[in-house]
């Protein structure tokens, strides 16, 4: 009985205080070292047009206090809470409250994001629902389509690649210059744009049949960033850092969304407003993200999509079994890259205007951040994922009085990476695949089960 009660006791330099407040003065003074170049110092220009080193110590020391503040409380109390938790025998069946949100939070989901335009009208009226609708619902679905179809590669036939927005890219630009130079309309160009950005989809999936690992992830980066440099460089078709403007919207069955006798307003008897346009193209994104996850789920299901699983798992054994691994390959980087070229083709009908700039690294990472962050695989994590990762990148716009205590000069969108880097390092340490681990089988004998985490390779492949 005393072996059994020293077992069930935490150990005290889990729980202690003296062991909570030394490693809380060790990251303090880690935090501190760090953070003193990226935060405490500033560089300005006066009125001399002189570079002048200027220095912001309070707000160094709230982030060092953050930091040391989260080590302590983690030191404390939750390291402790989770050594007893993981001492606890594993229960055979998942409490109710798991069970009642996984049967209900997709239809809920689904049901919210159909009524979310109304219910920001009701709530924040014409004048505030613009901000909302835009900057909230359809921005968060360009990148959860994003995230859907690079999901395809990544997260379900386990091939990294880091130059996604390479086909964003082509597809945005195969809308402006045709819809440009023949006058074409929205709904021709979709498909086709589509279509484009799958043949260069194919073009990249040849080079790299025997690659894997850490070599197919520098050939997709460097894919996309030929693809940035011909953009930039190749001036007489796509204007170069200039950009294309001008880009012809679409309309709702010939009807334009302006001020015009025959316009979508006038038409139908109302009052001109710019968020008739704006509503129209959010249920346009929603429809076109919705079909990436049902087209996905259904592939899924399918003998291509039981390859790419096989693929990620282990391409040795899945040659072994008689599987195309070539085919397999290029139908899931066609896949994807048709999707991708769907988001850029509605990207560029919404902006109006194309740069180089809307296509960097950058945008391929947090694309792939994503993923990563709502667990690969799983068409709900990355949904879940792109919300926090953009919303939260959009409510940081918002936050403007955050400048009356930290001072006018204080951009909080100037964190956002810090933060996603923050959000990374988190689920490595709370849930290394992802926020949703687990998988519902695509194929059952007798009973669907789901599959641990720990019984997959997602992300290996």
């Amino acid at each position: 009985m005393q072996g059994g009660a020293q077992s069930e006791r935490v150990p005290a330099e889990h729980g202690s205080a003296a062991g909570a407040w030394r490693d809380a003065a060790i990251t303090g003074a880690v935090a501190f070292g760090l953070f003193l170049p990226l935060i405490g110092f500033k560089t300005d220009i006066n009125g001399r047009d002189q570079l002048i080193l200027t220095t912001r110590w309070p707000l160094l020391f709230i982030f060092v206090a953050i930091a040391a503040s989260g080590r302590f409380a983690y030191a404390f109390a939750i390291e402790p809470w989770l050594a007893r938790r993981a001492r606890q025998p594993a229960t055979a069946a998942p409490p109710a409250w798991r069970e009642f949100v996984r049967q209900w939070f997709i239809p809920f989901a689904v049901a919210f994001v159909i009524v979310y335009p109304p219910i920001i009208l009701m709530t924040a009226g014409f004048g505030g629902a613009l901000k909302w609708i835009d900057n909230f619902g359809i921005q968060i679905l360009i990148y959860v389509m994003l995230g859907w179809g690079l999901n395809i590669v990544v997260g379900l036939a386990g091939l990294l690649d880091l130059g996604y927005v390479a086909f964003y890219a082509v597809g945005a630009y195969s809308y402006a210059l045709l819809a440009k130079t023949f006058g074409l309309t929205f709904w021709i160009l979709l498909p086709l744009a589509g279509i484009l950005s799958s043949f260069w989809g194919l073009l990249l999936g040849f080079p790299v049949l025997r690659l894997r690992g850490d070599y197919l992830a520098i050939v997709t980066l460097a894919f996309g960033e030929i693809i940035r440099l011909i953009l930039i460089n190749w001036v007489d078709l796509t204007n170069g850092y200039a950009g294309i403007s001008g880009i012809p919207r679409p309309s709702f069955f010939g009807l334009p969304f302006n001020d015009d006798d025959n316009g979508f307003a006038a038409t139908f008897g109302l009052e001109f407003s710019p968020i008739h346009r704006v509503i129209f193209l959010y249920y346009v994104i929603l429809a076109l993200a919705l079909l990436t996850c049902f087209v996905t789920v259904r592939l899924r299901r399918l003998p291509i999509g039981r390859a790419w699983e096989a693929l990620r798992e282990d391409e040795i054994a899945c040659r072994s079994l008689g599987i195309n691994t070539t085919n397999t390959k290029l139908t899931a980087f066609a896949m994807g890259a048709m999707f991708a070229g769907f988001a850029g083709s509605f990207f560029a009908a919404r902006q109006g205007f194309i740069s180089p700039e809307s296509f960097t690294f950058l945008e391929s990472a947090t694309i792939l951040g994503i993923v990563v962050l709502g667990g690969m695989g799983s068409q709900i994590g990355v949904a879940v994922a792109a919300v926090l990762v953009i919303g939260g990148t959009e409510i940081l716009r918002q936050l403007g009085f955050l400048k009356d205590i930290f001072g006018p000069t204080f951009d909080p969108t100037q964190y956002r990476m810090l933060l996603f880097g923050l959000g990374m390092v988190l689920i490595m340490i709370w849930r290394p695949r992802g926020l949703v681990s687990t998988r519902a089988p695509s194929v059952f004998l007798k009973e669907r089960k789901i599959i641990a985490a720990d019984l997959v390779k997602e992300g290996h492949g």
